[in-house]
């Protein structure tokens, strides 16, 4: 029997051999199994994206409807889930060959369902105490945790040629889940959808009635559609099972801590300004009705990782990256011009223009590092097997794995952004009355990125 004919047709089933670099394999079966996988990926993914930034949406609307938090803790409840998803992307980035894509998607996806569930009725009662709006939090950060295991398993599935493609579609649509949230939580907490299961409205201060659990309550039966599409629709591989002694001498790997600094500039920033931008425009704008608005950025963001994926495949990683922090570097410059202070009212329409550049290129730029990443990874791997006397088909299997665990850990590391940002600006709004600090600190480390980007990996002479 040959190798493709023994690649099973349906899902859910674990296949036996996966030999994407086989260009006939590839067309025949290879193709179509992995688009399908790919796209139960990104839907679960996206899901998982609504589930992390839902304090974004919901944080904003607390004190309206009767809680008493200040603004620091308001900005600590955005954060924090970053914090857990931080922290769980380490774990998360080695379960794939451990576990399976398609059962540990499912599972990943089905346990989002408690913290949505909880929110929901939590939101519903003002004596509900901020401790318990903090475990909550933190609970919605093993949501952000999947994007490690997803984007590891994606990567099982494609050739190499065709893996910044891949990684830009699967992290750029399943980023889209935060302006998707943002959209169309404003939109729910407006009606009363669940009130036969419990959900109650609530009156603001200015009379205004809305049914905030909605904001919690909508993804729920979607995740449980998602967690079925997992089930029943993806594939585990065989040959991308290892253990976790095989994954962690990626670890010791010097570009796995270079690109993991580029990824923390670049995801980080489109996660911790997705996280934080409604709260800060609030402070900034507070006649602005920001939630309207909110959603733009993270959508375009979203949308540029994609073609940030793309855009590499064609010209390079590394010079979509460079390019991509000078702009960021540029534009963040230009941020200082638009806030409010020192006698001048600030612009919100600039404020705003800027903000959405910075989120188009963090957006570029995560797709592009993601990328070089897989590039990188692959390359140097399968050198250094064969310079050591291993077969090929060991070079690949090692290159493969590693690659798959560098994705999970940097990205991990890219996570810190969602923390680190919001509560940068509410330090500085803490501390000075603007967030001005903050985005100085931001503006050294894009410029720090630029020099360790052509340095490093831009100039003729580099690594």
């Amino acid at each position: 029997m040959s190798q493709t004919s023994s690649i099973p047709l349906k899902g859910g089933t674990v296949i036996q051999e996966w030999q994407p670099e086989n260009a006939e394999f590839w067309q025949q079966r290879g193709k179509r199994i992995a688009s399908r996988n790919l796209w139960i990926s990104v839907f679960c993914l996206l899901l998982a994206f609504c589930v992390w930034m839902l304090f974004s949406a919901v944080a904003v609307n607390l004190n309206k409807v009767g809680f008493n938090f200040t603004t620091e803790q308001l900005f600590l409840l955005t954060a924090l889930p970053s914090v857990a998803c931080a922290l769980l992307r380490v774990p998360y980035s080695f379960v794939i060959p451990i576990f399976g894509g398609r059962r540990w998607t499912a599972f990943s996806t089905a346990i989002l369902l408690i913290p949505c569930l909880w929110l929901g009725f939590a939101v519903q009662d003002t004596r509900t105490p901020f401790s318990i709006f903090v475990i909550i939090a933190l609970m919605c950060g093993c949501a952000g945790a999947n994007f490690a295991s997803s984007m590891g398993n994606i990567s099982f599935f494609f050739p190499r040629a065709r893996q910044g493609g891949a990684l830009g579609i699967n992290g750029g649509l399943g980023n889209l889940g935060v302006s998707v949230m943002q959209f169309f939580a404003p939109l729910a907490i407006s009606f009363g959808i669940f009130s036969a299961f419990g959900g109650g409205a609530q009156t603001a201060a200015n009379g205004e009635v809305i049914w905030l659990e909605n904001a919690a309550w909508l993804w729920v039966p979607f995740l449980i559609v998602g967690t079925l599409l997992a089930w029943f629709g993806m594939n585990d591989l065989a040959s991308s099972k290892s253990s976790l002694r095989e994954q962690l001498p990626v670890l010791k790997r010097p570009h796995l801590w270079i690109m993991a600094v580029l990824y923390l500039a670049t995801f980080g920033s489109f996660i911790g300004f997705s996280a934080g931008f409604a709260m800060l425009s609030k402070t900034q704008f507070p006649d602005i009705v920001i939630l309207k608005y909110a959603f733009f950025g993270p959508f375009l963001g979203a949308l540029a990782r994609s073609a940030g994926g793309m855009l590499s495949d064609k010209f390079g990683g590394v010079r979509v990256t460079l390019l991509n922090f000078i702009v960021m570097t540029f534009f963040s410059g230009l941020l200082f011009m638009t806030l409010p202070g020192e006698g001048q009212a600030g612009s919100f329409i600039a404020f705003y223009s800027v903000f959405m550049v910075l989120f188009i290129n963090a957006g570029l730029g995560s797709g592009s590092t993601f990328q070089m990443i897989a590039v990188i990874f692959r390359k140097n791997t399968l050198e250094r097997v064969k310079a050591e006397g291993g077969s090929d088909a060991a070079a690949q299997h090692e290159a493969v794995t590693e690659t798959s665990a560098a994705l999970g850990f940097i990205s991990a590391i890219g996570a810190a952004g969602g923390f680190f940002i919001p509560q940068m600006f509410g330090m500085s709004l803490a501390m000075t009355g603007s967030p001005a600090g903050a985005m100085k600190v931001f503006l050294a480390f894009y410029l720090l990125c630029v020099a360790i980007t052509w340095l490093v990996y831009g100039r003729k002479k580099a690594a």
